[in-house]
Formats: structure tokens, sequence, C-alpha cells
């Protein structure tokens, strides 16, 4: 039966729509109303607010980085995950603290109702479940949004965080359905309004692993993976660090497992040619590994807790789109899944998602004012990357609202700059995942200085309380207390001391030292010589002397690093005037003058980051520039 057309009705006018309630969306709305907007967050569903539908984890390599700089700045996610934490594990302790990253289990029940109740309890905020099918525009700006059953909610900015539920559809097999993440309704109407707002839309593809019956796995047949202890807040204002609850387990597939998946791989939808998607690249499914790492004799599967009130157990390392009698074929060849019960099947799921060169580096898409991108919308995978773009965006709606600058972090400054920066200037031909490699600064941009880095421009922008403002500015204090006296403080040689310095296969002191001199000996820590520190102040937390000793350890590199950082700078400061007609410009190469021409960019140092623009067409740009300034001056 056809259905009838909806009488539309005004519903509620608000400064900032927030379309969309998974990370990037929570975020957005949180930052519009802590800045005083009147904000509106809608969700297809309230059981869709905060999903975790992959890996309950936050965290992990370069993400844990992006936590710890979108809690220096005031967001969320930090203090949700640090709530709910059930196991924590610092990653890549064995190399250099630029990749040391924090990665948390977390129980996905708790994470979602931690975030729904902290938008339920937001002044200026209203959680709706609603479909949101138009967005509104006049005069290239937002004007309104419009829900399905025909509220229309009138507003000035508009920030989409539709993750992979826009014209979703799932894959198993031969079996394929209309469908977001776990099964929830996925929106299409919405589509078809971009698609007329002249936004490149395109397909995407991720997928997830089957969870599965705890009590179905031999778990004496899997390694033991403990949590780290102490473990260290994600949060710089958690005070009591949480607490190991469970462990994880690894598994590995076998010649079996790889048989079974080639035996039915014409089955797969991703090669079969059904899904038309493209894929995350740093993320394969257990298909992919077979196919493109066939000397490889197995791979590791990690056997993760969903939460402490659960069963479910979550397989990182499986995703597949295999039918489903041979997901379980291809789990039960797993040593210690024999008996393997599938609670929920994997599945592939492609969705809707943009060309994030149409945006600025406000998020703000350049023909539409108002309207902004954020997550994987965007072109994003992982829960990281979305909740700093949303809280990007949600600063800068308001701000736009305000009649003030857009903020835009530097790629110098912070992971969520060099991630924004990545997006909007290069684009992504597959779902964009951060990793510490993407940084030319990584060494300066460590989880352990995000506070240092970020938080005055968190208290600037008003995210961040007094009573944090005071806290930090208390640690920054005793950061530089700490430093001075190793720089300054002496230590004298003792047969003690010199045997300890004889295990660390480091030269015996003849004569007294200062304890930084000591501790830059790439052989010694601080922890080693730590009791024989008669001048310590054991009140000096641990946080304090990691980043202390990080900064005497590594000067000379972080110096280099500080010196690239101001030679950039001066590209970054060259501006390029909104109104440049690049086809104008002889000299530079056709392909540059296209790549240009579209990506627009905002000074000469993104253009410099510009695939396809060479550094000689960055020199006659670099000219051109400089005689049209010369021009101007001489007109004054």
């Amino acid at each position: 039966m056809e259905q009838q057309a909806i009488k539309e009705y005004i519903a509620e006018s608000v400064d900032v729509a927030v379309i969309g309630a998974g990370h990037a969306g929570v975020e957005a709305a949180l930052a519009a109303a802590r800045l005083g907007k009147k904000a509106v967050i809608f969700s297809v569903s309230m059981d869709a607010v905060a999903n975790l539908p992959c890996n309950p984890s936050i965290g992990g390599t370069a993400k844990g980085h992006l936590v710890r700089e979108i809690d220096a700045l005031g967001g969320e996610m930090g203090k949700a995950a640090d709530a709910v934490t059930i196991q924590s594990r610092m990653l890549n302790r064995g190399k250099g603290p630029a990749v040391h990253s924090l990665r948390a289990q977390v129980d996905r029940t708790r994470y979602h109702s931690y975030m729904k109740r902290a938008l339920e309890n937001q002044e200026n905020l209203l959680l709706k479940q609603a479909e949101i099918v138009d967005i509104r525009v006049e005069n290239q700006a937002v004007r309104a949004v419009v829900t399905a059953m025909g509220a229309v909610y009138p507003c000035k900015t508009v920030i989409i965080c539709t993750g992979t539920f826009l014209g979703g559809k799932i894959f198993v097999g031969e079996f394929s359905q209309a469908s977001g993440p776990d099964g929830l309704h996925a929106p299409t109407r919405l589509s078809e309004s971009l698609k007329q707002l002249g936004m490149p839309l395109r397909r995407f593809k991720t997928g997830t692993p089957a969870r599965v019956h705890r009590d179905s796995i031999d778990f004496s047949q899997l390694e033991v993976q403990k949590g780290e202890d102490p473990i260290i807040p994600f949060s710089y204002a958690t005070h009591i660090p949480p607490e190991n609850a469970v462990d994880c387990h690894i598994a590995y597939t076998n010649a079996d497992t790889h048989r079974v998946i080639r035996e039915h791989l014409h089955r797969s939808p991703l090669y079969s040619g059904v899904i038309e998607g493209i894929g995350p690249r740093y993320c394969p499914s257990i298909e992919d590994k077979v196919v493109r790492f066939q000397d490889k004799e197995r791979h590791q599967v990690f056997v993760e807790p969903m939460g402490l009130d659960t069963k479910e157990m979550y397989l990182q390392g499986m995703s597949s789109s295999l039918p489903e009698e041979a997901q379980i074929q291809l789990y039960r060849t797993v040593k210690g899944f024999e008996k393997l019960q599938i609670i929920r099947n994997a599945y592939a799921i492609e969705y809707d998602c943009v060309d994030p060169t149409g945006l600025k580096p406000t998020l703000e898409f350049k023909h539409i004012s108002g309207l902004y991108g954020a997550g994987q919308f965007n072109g994003t995978s992982g829960y990281e990357e979305a909740a700093a773009q949303g809280l990007m965006a949600g600063i800068n709606a308001s701000r736009l609202i305000d009649g003030q600058e857009g903020v835009v972090l530097e790629r110098s400054s912070s992971y969520i700059g060099t991630l924004i920066d990545d997006l909007v200037t290069k684009g992504c031909q597959d779902p964009y995942r951060m990793m510490t490699s993407r940084s030319e600064y990584r060494l300066l941009l460590r989880q352990d200085n995000a506070d240092s880095r970020l938080t005055p421009l968190g208290y600037e922008i008003g995210l961040i309380s007094e009573e944090r403002w005071k806290m930090f500015h208390v640690k920054q204090l005793m950061l530089e207390q700490e430093e001075k006296r190793l720089r300054t403080a002496t230590i004298a040689p003792s047969e003690a001391l010199n045997e300890r310095l004889r295990q660390l296969g480091t030269a015996e002191l003849r004569t007294g030292i200062k304890l930084a001199e000591l501790i830059k000996r790439p052989q010694v820590g601080y922890g080693d010589i730590r009791e024989f520190d008669s001048s310590r102040d054991d009140a000096v937390g641990a946080d304090i002397v990691e980043q202390v000793e990080i900064n005497i350890k590594y000067e000379g590199y972080i110096q280099k690093q500080l010196a690239q950082v101001q030679q950039m700078k001066k590209m970054e400061q060259t501006l390029i005037p909104e109104d440049i007609v690049y086809q104008q410009l002889d000299g530079i190469r056709l392909e540059a003058r296209e790549k240009l021409n579209r990506i627009r960019p905002c000074s000469l140092g993104q253009a410099s980051r510009i695939s396809g623009v060479s550094p000689s067409d960055i020199s006659v740009l670099m000219i051109y520039l400089a005689q049209q300034k010369g021009q101007a001056e001489g007109m004054q």
C-alpha cells in the first residue's frame, strides 16, 4: 500500500543539528551544547548512541594519541573509556615513546549507557530518535533538517555524522539486506538529499567478525593476554585509575582454516563482485588475509570480552562476509574453537560517504555555509578518528554562529590536525586510519604531552573548566620544577651506583655528574637510578617523571623537529586568496592546476601536500603570491 504524503510541521528551532549519535555525533553535540549553543542530536535508534559495533575497545596504536588529544581539548571519549575499562595495556612498550599508545578493552553496554546519559544530562541539548531525510538549503546556506515523520527543525548549522548507517547494506555470503550495524535501520532518503545538494557520494565498506559464546571456547588451548598494572588512564581528569577485571586471549588460524576459506571464496561477496564498496586497507577480512598473504601459515585471533555482564566474545582479526555455514566451519578449525557457538554472525557492510576534499579544514563544506561532515561520513575508519572530527566540527559550527574564525589545528600541533589535514588535502581512496607514521612530528606529538600541547587551546575555546585549568597549571609547574632539578642536581659516584651502571651496560662514574646527563645515556632510564637520587621528591607522579625523562633523553631530536616546525610555519602562514584563478598561472603543470582548483588550499603549506602538486609547481605559486603581495603593498 502506497504511503500517504507526510504533512510537515515546525518542531523546534536550534543552533546546531547533529545527524547521527555515534562517536562523531556525540562529541559534536556535547561540544556545541557546552559552548552555549542550543543543539539537537538525532539517532535512528537510542540503542545506536555511542555504539561499538566492532571491537569494544578504545585507543590502540596512534588512536590512543587521538583519545588523549580529544580529552586535552575538553572532549568526552577519554573519560567515558576510563569509566568502563575492563582491561588496559600500553602498546609498543618495547619501542620509542613516540609510538607508546594506550588501548583499553571496555564494557560495550556500559560505554553506550555512559554516553547516552551524558547527552541526556547535558544542558542545551535535545536527544531525539528520528531519521533525517532532508537538509534544507537556501542561498548556499543550511536552514533546516527534516525528519521522516515530517518534523522540520530550523537550524543555523548541521553536522553530518552518519557513520556506516547511510545507505547501509550488509552481506553474509549470498545473503544481503539494507541494514545499519547490528541489524539497526539504515537510512536511505538522506543520500538522495545530499546528492541533490551536489555532494559526490561514494561507497566504502567495512566488516566485523562473529560474536561467540564464551562457554563454547576452550581457553586452555589459547594464550593468555593480561592487562597492565597499574593502569594509566586516558583522561587527565581521571584521578582513580580503573582496574583490570578480565583477561584477553590469543588464538591462531591454521592450514585447515585457510583451506575452508579458499573452498568458499567464490561465495564471498567481496570476491564475487557483489560488494562494490572499497574496504579498509589496514583492517582486512580473514578472506583478504589468506589471499594476500599466502606465505603466512597462521594469523592471530584476539579473543576479547564484550563486557562484564555478557558472555559474548569478540574475535578480532577474523572479520568475514562468508556464508553462515562457512563461518561455522572456518571458526571451528581454530584450536580451542572446536565447539564454538556463534551468537552474531560476521558480516560486511557497505555505506555512503563523501569525498573529504570537498571540505574546508574546519570540516565545513566549501559550497554550503553551515554544513559540516565528521567521522566515517568523511571516509575514515575507527571510533577515535570519528570522535576527533566530531569534536572539531562541533567547535567550529558553534564558532561560525558566533561570527568567530574556525579552529584549525596545525599538523605540528596534534594528530587531530594531521588527520583533518590529510582528509581535506589528500583525500582518501579507502577508509582512512590514523597511524603514527602519518605524522612528520611524531616525537613532538606523544600521548604523554597531549595536555601540554592542547589544553590551553581547549581552555581558550571554552571546553576546559576552571577547576581543570588550575590542575593543568599545577602539573605544568611540577614538570618545569622537576626538569630543572634533574638538570641542576648532581649525583655522586658510589660502589652501589656503579654496580647498577655495570649491569645496565654503561660506563661507571668517576666524578659527580648532573642527573640529566646520566639519564641521557641510552642504556639508563630514570627508574634505574631513582633510588640513588637523594634530592628526589616522592610526591612527583610517574606521569611527570615520564614526560621529563623523555624531554631530556630525546632533547636533540625534539629540537630538530621544532626547527622543522618553524620552517614549515612560514609556508602555513602564506595564505592563498580564495578567488585565485589557477588556470591563469603559467608554469604550473595541468595536473597541478586541476588539483589546486578542486581542493582550493588555504595556504602554501597545504598546497605543498596535495598529491600531484610538485615542488616546482609550489615555487611558481610562491613567486606569484609574492608578486601579488608586492603589487598590493605598492598600491597602498
